[in-house]
C-alpha cells in the first residue's frame, strides 16, 4: 500500500479578512495592505480537493469540522506559485512543519498569512 502523502497548499483570500476578522489582523502587524492575505494549509488530498472541502464547509463522519471558518468565508483560489516548489512529504510532522515554515516565510515578505 502506499503511504499517504501529504502537500502544502496556499489558498488566496479576500483582504476583507484582514478589516473584519479581529485574530487574522492581530496574527498579522507586518502586513501593510500591498500584497495577499493568504492561508497555509497541509492535506492528504490534493490542494484543489482541500480546497473544495473548506468551500463547502465539509464535516467528517464524526461531526468533527474539516474547513477552516476563514476559507469557508474568506477564501478565492489556490496559489499554486506559492506552493508547487514543495515536494509532497510522508511523514505528518514533518509537512507541519514545514507548513509553519511557509507561513512565517511569507509573513516575512510581508503578506498577511494564517495558518494552523
Amino acid at each position: 500500500m502506499d503511504k499517504v502523502k501529504y502537500h502544502i497548499y496556499v489558498i488566496e483570500l479576500s483582504k476583507k479578512v484582514f478589516t473584519e476578522n479581529r485574530r487574522f489582523r492581530e496574527a498579522n502587524p507586518q502586513f501593510n495592505g500591498v500584497l495577499e492575505c493568504l492561508y497555509v494549509g497541509m492535506t492528504s488530498k490534493t490542494p484543489k480537493e482541500r480546497f473544495l472541502q473548506h468551500k463547502k464547509g465539509a464535516l467528517s463522519k464524526k461531526g468533527h469540522r474539516l474547513s477552516s471558518s476563514i476559507v469557508k468565508k474568506y477564501g478565492s483560489y489556490l496559489r499554486p506559485s506559492l506552493y508547487n516548489h514543495l515536494k509532497p512529504l510522508t511523514n505528518r510532522t514533518d509537512a507541519l512543519k514545514l507548513e509553519e515554515q511557509l507561513a512565517l516565510e511569507l509573513r516575512r515578505k510581508r503578506y498577511a498569512v494564517w495558518y494552523n
